[in-house]
Protein backbone atom coordinates (compact mmCIF):
# COMPACT_ATOMS: atom_id res chain seq x y z
CA UNK A 1 0.00 0.00 0.00
CA UNK A 2 1.00 3.62 -0.67
CA UNK A 3 0.27 6.59 0.54
CA UNK A 4 1.03 10.29 -1.42
CA UNK A 5 0.07 13.27 0.52
CA UNK A 6 -0.93 16.65 -0.90
CA UNK A 7 -1.17 20.10 0.41
CA UNK A 8 -4.66 20.83 -0.95
CA UNK A 9 -7.74 18.71 -2.08
CA UNK A 10 -7.69 20.33 -5.33
CA UNK A 11 -3.76 19.06 -5.53
CA UNK A 12 -4.81 15.72 -4.20
CA UNK A 13 -7.44 15.24 -7.40
CA UNK A 14 -5.03 16.10 -9.69
CA UNK A 15 -2.40 13.77 -8.19
CA UNK A 16 -5.50 10.72 -8.05
CA UNK A 17 -6.53 11.84 -11.26
CA UNK A 18 -3.24 11.25 -13.52
CA UNK A 19 -2.44 8.13 -11.98
CA UNK A 20 -5.76 6.77 -12.46
CA UNK A 21 -4.98 8.19 -16.36
CA UNK A 22 -1.63 6.15 -16.60
CA UNK A 23 -3.12 3.04 -15.18
CA UNK A 24 -5.99 2.99 -17.84
CA UNK A 25 -3.95 3.97 -20.67
CA UNK A 26 -1.29 1.39 -19.95
CA UNK A 27 -4.12 -1.21 -19.01
CA UNK A 28 -5.52 -0.58 -22.70
CA UNK A 29 -1.90 -0.95 -24.42
CA UNK A 30 -1.21 -4.25 -22.90
CA UNK A 31 -4.95 -5.91 -23.06
CA UNK A 32 -6.42 -3.58 -25.73
CA UNK A 33 -9.23 -2.49 -23.62
CA UNK A 34 -9.89 -1.54 -19.55
CA UNK A 35 -12.72 -2.14 -16.95
CA UNK A 36 -12.48 0.41 -14.18
CA UNK A 37 -15.19 1.38 -11.14
CA UNK A 38 -15.71 4.78 -10.01
CA UNK A 39 -16.54 6.24 -7.51
CA UNK A 40 -18.82 9.37 -6.53
CA UNK A 41 -19.22 12.25 -3.69
CA UNK A 42 -17.28 14.76 -3.05
CA UNK A 43 -14.44 13.27 -2.22
CA UNK A 44 -14.55 12.53 -5.88
CA UNK A 45 -14.68 15.79 -7.35
CA UNK A 46 -11.25 17.16 -8.55
CA UNK A 47 -10.23 13.45 -8.94
CA UNK A 48 -12.61 12.53 -11.64
CA UNK A 49 -12.09 16.40 -12.75
CA UNK A 50 -8.33 15.13 -13.88
CA UNK A 51 -9.70 12.06 -15.28
CA UNK A 52 -11.70 13.24 -17.40
CA UNK A 53 -9.42 16.12 -18.49
CA UNK A 54 -6.20 13.12 -19.29
CA UNK A 55 -5.15 12.88 -22.68
CA UNK A 56 -5.17 9.73 -24.60
CA UNK A 57 -7.39 7.80 -23.27
CA UNK A 58 -9.30 5.65 -25.97
CA UNK A 59 -12.16 5.72 -23.61
CA UNK A 60 -14.74 3.44 -26.48
CA UNK A 61 -12.21 1.05 -24.93
CA UNK A 62 -13.17 1.47 -21.37
CA UNK A 63 -16.08 -0.15 -19.51
CA UNK A 64 -16.97 1.75 -16.19
CA UNK A 65 -19.01 0.17 -13.49
CA UNK A 66 -20.73 1.85 -10.31
CA UNK A 67 -20.10 1.52 -6.95
CA UNK A 68 -23.00 2.59 -5.06
CA UNK A 69 -26.28 3.86 -5.49
CA UNK A 70 -29.47 4.52 -2.71
CA UNK A 71 -32.50 2.56 -2.82
CA UNK A 72 -35.92 4.07 -3.88
CA UNK A 73 -34.32 7.42 -5.04
CA UNK A 74 -35.09 8.81 -8.51
CA UNK A 75 -32.63 9.76 -11.31
CA UNK A 76 -33.70 13.10 -10.98
CA UNK A 77 -33.06 13.46 -6.83
CA UNK A 78 -29.91 15.97 -6.75
CA UNK A 79 -28.60 13.23 -4.79
CA UNK A 80 -28.90 9.99 -7.17
CA UNK A 81 -25.07 8.73 -7.72
CA UNK A 82 -26.54 7.89 -11.32
CA UNK A 83 -27.47 11.47 -11.59
CA UNK A 84 -23.70 12.61 -10.54
CA UNK A 85 -22.06 9.92 -12.80
CA UNK A 86 -24.27 11.20 -16.23
CA UNK A 87 -23.52 14.86 -15.60
CA UNK A 88 -19.99 14.77 -14.03
CA UNK A 89 -18.31 11.68 -16.31
CA UNK A 90 -20.67 10.42 -18.88
CA UNK A 91 -22.04 13.31 -20.51
CA UNK A 92 -17.88 14.81 -20.92
CA UNK A 93 -16.23 12.56 -21.92
CA UNK A 94 -16.46 9.94 -25.27
CA UNK A 95 -18.76 7.05 -25.44
CA UNK A 96 -17.47 3.99 -23.59
CA UNK A 97 -17.21 0.89 -24.98
CA UNK A 98 -20.23 -0.07 -21.55
CA UNK A 99 -21.41 1.45 -18.57
CA UNK A 100 -22.89 -0.68 -15.82
CA UNK A 101 -24.88 2.05 -13.41
CA UNK A 102 -26.84 0.59 -10.45
CA UNK A 103 -30.58 1.61 -10.52
CA UNK A 104 -31.73 1.84 -6.56
CA UNK A 105 -35.78 1.56 -8.10
CA UNK A 106 -35.60 -1.72 -9.97
CA UNK A 107 -36.21 -5.07 -8.53
CA UNK A 108 -33.75 -5.27 -5.65
CA UNK A 109 -32.67 -9.13 -5.95
CA UNK A 110 -33.20 -8.40 -10.12
CA UNK A 111 -30.99 -5.81 -10.01
CA UNK A 112 -28.32 -7.19 -7.78
CA UNK A 113 -27.82 -10.39 -9.72
CA UNK A 114 -27.92 -8.56 -12.95
CA UNK A 115 -25.29 -6.15 -12.38
CA UNK A 116 -23.36 -9.07 -10.47
CA UNK A 117 -23.12 -11.36 -13.32
CA UNK A 118 -21.96 -8.65 -15.71
CA UNK A 119 -19.12 -7.10 -13.25
CA UNK A 120 -17.89 -11.19 -12.71
CA UNK A 121 -17.33 -10.95 -16.58
CA UNK A 122 -15.54 -7.96 -16.26
CA UNK A 123 -12.06 -8.34 -14.06
CA UNK A 124 -11.80 -5.27 -13.04
CA UNK A 125 -8.47 -2.91 -13.65
CA UNK A 126 -8.53 0.20 -11.89
CA UNK A 127 -10.58 1.09 -9.31
CA UNK A 128 -11.59 4.71 -7.65
CA UNK A 129 -12.52 4.81 -4.28
CA UNK A 130 -12.80 6.88 -1.47
CA UNK A 131 -13.85 6.32 2.35
CA UNK A 132 -16.72 7.48 4.60
CA UNK A 133 -16.45 9.59 8.18
CA UNK A 134 -17.16 6.34 9.58
CA UNK A 135 -14.67 4.26 7.54
CA UNK A 136 -16.97 2.16 5.12
CA UNK A 137 -15.75 1.44 1.48
CA UNK A 138 -18.63 2.11 -0.36
CA UNK A 139 -21.54 1.77 1.25
CA UNK A 140 -20.55 -1.23 3.02
CA UNK A 141 -20.90 0.69 6.76
CA UNK A 142 -19.32 -0.86 9.94
CA UNK A 143 -19.07 -3.93 10.70
CA UNK A 144 -18.86 -4.89 7.22
CA UNK A 145 -18.99 -8.03 5.48
CA UNK A 146 -15.40 -8.99 4.50
CA UNK A 147 -16.71 -12.37 3.81
CA UNK A 148 -19.80 -12.52 1.14
CA UNK A 149 -18.55 -13.36 -2.30
CA UNK A 150 -21.65 -11.66 -3.90
CA UNK A 151 -20.77 -8.58 -5.99
CA UNK A 152 -23.82 -6.70 -5.15
CA UNK A 153 -25.83 -6.50 -1.78
CA UNK A 154 -28.59 -4.51 -0.16
CA UNK A 155 -26.85 -2.73 2.74
CA UNK A 156 -28.67 -0.97 5.74
CA UNK A 157 -26.73 2.51 6.16
CA UNK A 158 -25.89 3.65 9.77
CA UNK A 159 -26.42 6.71 11.36
CA UNK A 160 -23.22 8.64 10.71
CA UNK A 161 -23.15 7.44 7.24
CA UNK A 162 -26.33 9.29 6.56
CA UNK A 163 -25.55 12.50 8.45
CA UNK A 164 -22.29 12.65 6.24
CA UNK A 165 -24.40 12.55 2.97
CA UNK A 166 -26.93 15.01 4.91
CA UNK A 167 -23.75 17.47 5.62
CA UNK A 168 -21.94 17.58 2.58
CA UNK A 169 -25.29 18.92 0.93
CA UNK A 170 -27.12 16.18 -0.58
CA UNK A 171 -30.34 16.16 1.35
CA UNK A 172 -31.94 18.65 2.92
CA UNK A 173 -32.74 16.80 6.41
CA UNK A 174 -31.88 13.06 7.73
CA UNK A 175 -34.73 12.05 7.50
CA UNK A 176 -34.64 12.41 3.93
CA UNK A 177 -31.45 9.96 3.81
CA UNK A 178 -32.70 6.81 2.35
CA UNK A 179 -31.85 4.05 4.69
CA UNK A 180 -30.50 1.64 2.27
CA UNK A 181 -28.47 1.45 -0.68
CA UNK A 182 -26.87 -1.27 -3.29
CA UNK A 183 -22.80 -1.17 -2.43
CA UNK A 184 -20.70 -3.05 -4.87
CA UNK A 185 -18.94 -6.04 -2.09
CA UNK A 186 -16.28 -5.80 0.01
CA UNK A 187 -14.38 -8.64 -1.33
CA UNK A 188 -15.45 -7.49 -5.20
CA UNK A 189 -13.44 -3.93 -4.91
CA UNK A 190 -10.50 -5.99 -3.06
CA UNK A 191 -10.70 -8.12 -6.73
CA UNK A 192 -9.49 -4.99 -9.05
CA UNK A 193 -5.72 -4.88 -10.20
CA UNK A 194 -5.26 -1.36 -9.00
CA UNK A 195 -7.28 0.72 -6.12
CA UNK A 196 -6.97 4.59 -5.85
CA UNK A 197 -8.11 5.82 -2.75
CA UNK A 198 -9.05 9.53 -2.69
CA UNK A 199 -9.78 11.18 0.77
CA UNK A 200 -9.69 14.90 1.27
CA UNK A 201 -10.81 16.68 4.06
CA UNK A 202 -10.63 17.31 7.92
CA UNK A 203 -13.67 15.33 8.48
CA UNK A 204 -12.29 12.21 7.11
CA UNK A 205 -8.37 12.28 9.35
CA UNK A 206 -9.69 9.79 11.84
CA UNK A 207 -11.02 7.58 9.26
CA UNK A 208 -8.22 8.29 7.89
CA UNK A 209 -5.78 7.17 10.69
CA UNK A 210 -8.10 3.94 11.75
CA UNK A 211 -7.91 2.73 7.86
CA UNK A 212 -3.90 3.31 7.97
CA UNK A 213 -3.00 2.46 11.55
CA UNK A 214 -4.62 0.44 12.97
CA UNK A 215 -5.14 -3.48 12.48
CA UNK A 216 -7.22 -4.32 9.53
CA UNK A 217 -10.81 -4.95 10.84
CA UNK A 218 -14.35 -4.97 9.80
CA UNK A 219 -14.85 -1.93 12.36
CA UNK A 220 -12.98 0.03 10.17
CA UNK A 221 -14.23 -1.41 6.61
CA UNK A 222 -11.59 0.29 4.59
CA UNK A 223 -8.48 -0.81 6.75
CA UNK A 224 -8.69 -4.06 4.33
CA UNK A 225 -7.55 -2.12 1.72
CA UNK A 226 -3.92 -2.47 3.48
CA UNK A 227 -4.15 -5.94 2.31
CA UNK A 228 -4.32 -4.77 -1.32
CA UNK A 229 -0.82 -5.54 -3.46
CA UNK A 230 -1.54 -1.94 -5.59
CA UNK A 231 -3.50 0.30 -3.15
CA UNK A 232 -2.58 3.87 -3.29
CA UNK A 233 -3.97 6.48 -0.71
CA UNK A 234 -4.68 10.11 -1.85
CA UNK A 235 -4.54 12.52 0.82
CA UNK A 236 -4.26 15.92 1.81
CA UNK A 237 -2.73 17.90 4.47
CA UNK A 238 -5.93 17.55 6.65
CA UNK A 239 -7.17 14.38 5.84
CA UNK A 240 -3.45 13.57 7.07
CA UNK A 241 -3.25 15.56 9.71
CA UNK A 242 -3.85 12.27 12.73
CA UNK A 243 -0.54 10.48 10.57
CA UNK A 244 2.53 9.45 12.36
CA UNK A 245 5.08 12.85 11.87
CA UNK A 246 7.64 11.03 9.98
CA UNK A 247 4.53 10.34 7.27
CA UNK A 248 3.62 13.72 6.96
CA UNK A 249 7.28 14.88 6.51
CA UNK A 250 7.83 12.07 3.93
CA UNK A 251 4.83 13.14 1.39
CA UNK A 252 5.10 9.94 -0.37
CA UNK A 253 5.59 6.62 1.57
CA UNK A 254 4.82 2.48 1.19
CA UNK A 255 3.72 0.51 4.05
Amino acid sequence: MKVVISGTSAELGREAGRYAGTLIRNVISEKGEANIILATGTSQFETINQLIAEEGIEWSKVTMFHLDEYIGLPLSHPASFRKYLKERFLAKVPQLKASYLINGENDLVTETAHLGKIISEHPIDVALVGVGENGHLAFNDPPADFDTEEPYLVVNLDEPCRKQQMGEGWFASLDEVPLQAISMSVRQIMKSAHIICSVPDARKALAVKNSLENQVSNQFPASILQLHPSCTFFLDKNSAQFLPEQTLQNENYSK
